[in-house]
């Protein structure tokens, strides 16, 4: 991130005010529950009783962090409008997440699941099944967790000009979330969603007021200037843009929808009702969010032109200086602001690891290693290794291997991979295991192999995507010519999907 004009000691100060609230509400969330570190339910689902307001915050954490801002500006300033394509993929996760949330929250309930591959594992009752669906989401939660890590050395390295260097940013906030995680668990986590997101989101309008001022507040005159300096940012986009497009939507709209931490937020909430009106307030957030990081890179394309790929990373930081300069107010906006970010994107790295810790927890070692051991013990294997999958990660993150939104993309090209499974196996009786499987592992080879050849994307088409059509064909097709038996109906009848 650029080096900030209001960097330095007061940049440092408003990290330890967040620093110092996180481990308070990660103290407080934890005190009086005795039976938090003795159940699963209790740590990792905040004992299955989120309200309305920790809920959609929560909801609100996991779909956007810090990284929107700082990953998805730097986007619109390189590609132009063609990025509107954010609010697009944003808005059909919240589609996707109402085709199978109520219903999943509904058997979660009877069926007290922990993860999402409880369902997985009780659907299809098939151990490989389960086994894959573990090992892809593990990938997912893996590469999002080093995601934010990379994010947080970057943001507070920025926020503070270097008085922090980047290794050891990372290194002191990450201390931070696992203290606060470990005290609290999930309810620590919804409680810092809480906070971060209404300054995130109180922030990003004031953020979008200063650069409104800085270019006159004539919207028209940017895309005229935008037009004449850099024209192939504001025509209509090329038919292999459009296709990549579609693409993206796709594999973003179907990953993010399941993502561990964010199946595990359905199971969380107190009732079906409390979790309905929060995807419906949900359904806001794509235009209020993503729509205004997108409009703050194109007025950074007016108001700092030219800028190549990896100084066009910075633009958030840039913008923010010019914005701080304006006058005082501004200014400590613009710290306040900032730190949000960090903690924003702490408050996602939290919720990822609580996630990876969980499946660790009750489906690796709970399911297959030790199927005897108390909750309790359960619990503290998923804190250990989760501090151990994090020292792994810190020493990738030393060294970032490319943009924030290429790291963003490779997530999701297995993830992606579990969606038939998961969501048709919601309401179609006759899918089958077996072509289940086979569905997930060559459609995640295949997504794999077009990745690690530099082959991402065919004919704008995401390698994901294309694995993901290869997936549901096999599935399908598969699940069709495989007889249904009486004692697969009646199995099905239990969980009311007959």
């Amino acid at each position: 991130m650029s080096d900030l004009v209001f960097a330095g000691l007061d940049g440092v100060i408003i990290l330890i005010v967040y620093a110092a609230i996180m481990l308070l509400i990660g103290y407080l969330s934890g005190r009086k529950d005795k039976n938090l570190h003795e159940s699963l339910g209790n740590y990792y689902l905040a004992g299955k009783n989120l309200g309305f307001i920790a809920l959609f915050f929560t909801l609100y954490a996991t779909q956007y962090s810090g990284n929107t801002i700082i990953g998805y500006a730097p986007t619109a300033y390189r590609t132009g409008f063609v990025w509107l394509q954010s609010i697009s993929f944003m808005t059909i996760i919240i589609g996707v997440y109402l085709l199978f949330a109520p219903r999943l929250y509904v058997i979660s309930k009877r069926r007290n699941f922990i993860t999402p591959t409880d369902w997985i594992s009780f659907r299809f009752n098939s151990k490989r099944v389960t086994i894959l669906a573990i090992l892809l989401m593990l990938w997912g939660l893996g590469n999002y967790l080093l995601e934010q890590l990379v994010a947080i050395g970057q943001a507070v390295a920025g926020l503070t000009g270097g008085t922090i260097p980047y290794q050891l940013a990372v290194v002191a906030f990450v201390l931070v979330m696992l203290t606060y995680e470990w005290l609290g668990g999930m309810k620590a986590v919804a409680f810092t969603d809480v906070m971060q997101g209404l300054v995130l989101m109180v922030g990003i309008f004031i953020f979008l007021g200063g650069a409104f001022y800085l270019v006159g507040g004539d919207i028209g005159a940017v895309t005229q200037q935008i037009a004449q300096t850099e024209p192939v940012k504001v025509g209509v986009p090329e038919l292999m843009t459009s296709v990549n497009w579609l693409s993206m939507i796709l594999l973003v709209g179907f990953g993010a929808a399941i993502y561990p931490h964010a199946v595990q937020r359905i199971y969380s909430a107190e009732s079906e009702r409390t979790l309905k009106r929060s995807f419906a307030r949900m359904a806001w957030m794509p235009p209020i969010t993503t729509g205004l990081v997108f409009i703050i890179g194109i007025f950074g394309l007016a108001l700092i032109p030219g800028l190549n790929e990896g100084e066009s990373e910075q633009i958030v930081g840039m913008l923010a200086n010019e914005i701080a300069a304006i006058n005082g107010f501004f200014y400590w906006v613009m710290i306040i602001f900032f730190g949000a970010i960090v903690a924003a994107i702490i408050s996602t790295a939290d919720s990822v690891l609580l996630s990876f810790s969980s499946l660790i927890s009750n489906d690796v070692y709970g399911k297959y290693i030790n199927p005897n051991a108390k909750e309790k013990k359960k619990v503290l294997v998923g804190k250990v290794v989760g501090i151990i999958a994090v020292g792994v990660l810190l020493m990738i993150a030393w060294n970032p291997p490319g943009t924030l939104y290429q790291i963003f993309v490779l997530k999701f090209e297995l993830l992606v991979q579990v969606f038939p499974a998961f969501v048709l196996g919601l309401y179609w009786k006759r899918m089958a295991a077996g072509p289940v499987f086979w569905g997930m592992l060559i459609g995640a080879m295949v997504s794999g192999v077009l990745t690690l050849t530099g082959n991402s994307t065919l004919m704008g088409i995401h390698g994901g995507v294309i694995g993901l059509a290869i997936n549901f064909l096999i599935a399908v097709i598969g699940s069709y010519l495989i007889p249904m038996t009486s004692e697969k109906e009646e199995e099905l009848q239990k969980i009311n999907l007959a």
